[in-house]
């Protein structure tokens, strides 16, 4: 849906004469997604790029190609950006990946042209966001359940290794800070299988987790998961 839109958006701005316009908006408000995924398409030549679906969020865009791998990069890209905020999402990943009881992704840092892309794995199943209110009000003993297991195991659990991305902030555990929007579904046995977007991911109070759990999504709020996670979570 995404990459339809952008390719709509992109070819209207054929119609805008004053060139300077024309490529700032392509620039700037379609986040020059062409020739990103151009850059793509040259680095992967093997790749069916014509099952490619564009999805887009928080600071990032992305393109899912052939349901195989997810290519993620910032919407205004630099590519004098230090190293390190770059690398920063693939720290967390990576100190957590042996510990989370749902997966998450392994993110390889790639470029293709001027970009820098965050490739990793595919994980196929259903967004959780996207069932139904009466899906998800089903479902939600199953799956508080699990939410209450995977914020235990990170927020229990401090990684000598990425200490200095703690910064200054107040807490008392590691929070993935964006859990209700990015929570992976297998449709066939509906349990949770992934947690996926690290980037809002940081020091904090686990309180604001528990929040951060609902807060972005109605559906997801009033279904009632939250006491759930919180009753789950204390049994741990």
């Amino acid at each position: 849906m995404w990459k339809l839109f952008f390719e709509i958006c992109d070819f209207l701005c054929v119609l805008i004469p004053n060139k300077k316009l024309r490529n700032k908006i392509r620039t700037e408000n379609l986040y020059d997604w062409k020739n990103k995924y151009n850059a793509l398409k040259k680095k992967y030549p093997e790749l069916n790029f014509r099952k490619t679906k564009m999805i887009k969020g928080g600071w990032n865009i992305g393109f899912i190609v052939d349901k195989k791998y997810v290519f993620k990069i910032r919407k205004s890209f630099d590519n004098s950006l230090p190293t390190d905020k770059i690398e920063r999402e693939k720290r967390i990943t990576d100190a957590f990946a042996g510990i989370s009881p749902l997966k998450i992704p392994k993110i390889e840092i790639i470029k293709a042209g001027k970009y820098v892309f965050f490739k990793y794995d595919f994980i196929p199943g259903k967004n959780l966001n996207t069932f139904s209110s009466h899906k998800i009000k089903q479902n939600k003993e199953k799956w508080g359940k699990q939410l209450a297991e995977f914020i235990y195991a990170i927020h229990n659990h401090n990684p000598k290794e990425i200490n200095d991305l703690k910064g200054e902030n107040i807490g008392d555990g590691w929070n993935h800070n964006d859990i209700c929007n990015n929570i992976i579904v297998n449709k066939k046995t509906m349990n949770i299988i992934g947690i996926i977007d690290w980037e809002y991911s940081g020091w904090g109070l686990l309180e604001t987790e528990f929040i951060n759990c609902v807060k972005f999504s109605e559906k997801i709020k009033s279904s009632g998961i939250l006491p759930i996670i919180k009753n789950e979570y204390k049994k741990l």
